[in-house]
């Protein structure tokens, strides 16, 4: 019995772990491409820059709820972990490739893979608990925008 705690434990302590590594590497990447972003032509009707924060804290919350309340109800899978780390993976990457490297267009490649990865999660979780779908359905709506912005930023420069 200890053991089976041991190993729920463990499974908590991969999803925070994992979603502070995704939070702070692509932080680390959009500040060092913030010279960068500030320079380049944005469309008039642009989201303020402080929604931008605001909304990855919310999205990283709520994966990171219904990823514990997956782990509690044992409804966690393997296709989730695959989903939860591929997501992880290209949202830094996409971070990297647009702001750290300057390539929008590149990044857009990353955004589009990112989007198509965020709507499966979305569908996974929504399949594992409806509540929990639902919940994460604000992640795949905001990268929508975010490869919206990103496809005007590659368009206008």
């Amino acid at each position: 019995m200890k053991k089976l705690k041991v190993i729920n434990l463990s499974k908590y302590f991969l999803v925070a772990f994992g979603i502070i590594l995704v939070a702070v590497l692509g932080s680390v990447f959009v500040y060092l491409g913030m010279d960068y972003y500030v320079l380049v032509t944005k469309p008039t009707m642009w989201v303020p820059n402080i929604v931008f924060p605001i909304m990855w804290t919310i999205i990283y919350f709520i994966v990171g709820v219904v990823s514990f309340l997956a782990i509690k109800n044992k409804t966690i899978n393997k296709n989730t972990t695959i989903l939860l780390v591929l997501n992880g993976i290209f949202n830094v990457l996409w971070c990297l490739v647009f702001f750290t490297l300057n390539q929008p267009l590149a990044g857009l490649v990353f955004i589009v893979i990112n989007l198509v990865l965020a709507y499966a999660l979305f569908i996974n979780f929504l399949n594992i608990n409806k509540y929990y779908g639902l919940a994460l359905i604000i992640y795949p709506l905001w990268i929508s925008v975010a490869t919206t912005l990103n496809v005007a930023i590659w368009i206008l420069n």
